[in-house]
């Protein structure tokens, strides 16, 4: 199968609070890219279902003088199990950036 992934994408942990379908999740990046983001959470979600997504990339991360709060809307286009939880991969369709 060959890949797909038009976008580099860098393995960092960092906890993310997704929101699907006006309930809240606390869940853990692991990995981010400039098209989309593979997280892990305890709740299935279906595929296509628009989620929001707020991240906080820290400053050591980015190399600014302050963290930025990243607040996405995204599609999931995968959800499987994966280590006991479920592994979501989403598309980033809008972001905005904001001062943590």
């Amino acid at each position: 199968m060959q890949e797909l992934r038009s976008a580099v994408r860098f393995p960092i942990k960092l906890p993310v609070a997704v929101g699907a379908q006006d309930i809240a999740h606390d869940a853990e990046t692991t990995d981010i890219s400039a098209g989309g983001v593979l997280f892990r959470v305890d709740t299935d979600m279906a595929v296509g279902s628009t989620i929001t997504f707020k991240i906080a990339m820290p400053a050591s991360v980015l190399g600014t003088p302050a963290d930025v709060l990243v607040n996405c809307v995204g599609r999931v286009v995968r959800c499987a199990d994966e280590d006991g939880r479920k592994a979501v991969a989403a598309v980033i369709d809008e972001y905005r950036f904001e001062r943590a």
